[in-house]
C-alpha cells in the first residue's frame, strides 16, 4: 500500500469512528426507570399492609406499572386514593422525563393476606412489573407505624 492510499483510507476511518460514537450516544430509547425512597410502614393488623415508593423515567416513554409480586405477599393490588375514596386501578403510568410517586394519601399498594407481619427493621423484597420495561426488584425497608419520610 502506498503513502497517498493509506491517507486517503484515514478520513472514511475516522467518519466511521464518528458514526458509531453517535449511534451509540443518542438518546435513551423506551422507558429508563429507577426506584427510590421505598418502605412499608409496620402494620397495624396481622394481614394487611401497605407499600410506597417513587417511580423516576428518564428515558423518552412512558412506562406502566402493571403489578406488584413479593413473597411476603400473594395478593398486592395497586390503588389511588381520590376524595378521600380508596379505589384499585389497573395500573400506574411512569411519564417519559417524569415520576410516579406512591404515598400515603395517595397512591399506593395493598399487600393482603401476608405470610406473617413484618416487623420495623426487617426487609421485604418486591417486584415491579411493567408492560414495556423490564421488572425490577426493590429490597424494601419496613418502617416503625407512623413514619413520614423526610421527618
Amino acid at each position: 500500500m502506498t503513502p497517498t492510499r493509506s491517507l486517503r483510507r484515514i478520513p472514511v476511518a475516522a467518519a466511521l469512528v464518528l458514526l458509531g460514537a453517535t449511534a451509540c450516544s443518542g438518546s435513551p430509547d423506551g422507558p429508563e426507570l429507577t426506584v427510590s425512597g421505598a418502605y412499608i410502614p409496620q402494620p397495624a393488623l396481622a394481614d394487611m399492609a401497605a407499600g410506597y415508593f417513587t417511580v423516576s423515567n428518564t428515558g423518552d416513554r412512558d412506562a406502566r406499572l402493571t403489578s406488584v409480586t413479593s413473597d411476603l405477599s400473594g395478593d398486592i393490588t395497586l390503588h389511588s386514593t381520590e376524595d378521600n375514596r380508596m379505589r384499585r386501578v389497573t395500573s400506574f403510568t411512569v411519564p417519559a422525563g417524569g415520576r410516579l410517586t406512591l404515598a400515603l394519601g395517595g397512591n399506593h399498594l395493598m399487600l393482603t393476606d401476608l405470610e406473617h407481619k413484618p416487623a420495623a427493621g426487617e426487609q421485604v423484597s418486591l417486584r415491579l412489573h411493567f408492560d414495556d420495561a423490564d421488572t425490577i426488584d426493590v429490597r424494601v425497608p419496613v418502617k416503625p407505624a407512623g413514619y413520614h419520610p423526610g421527618d
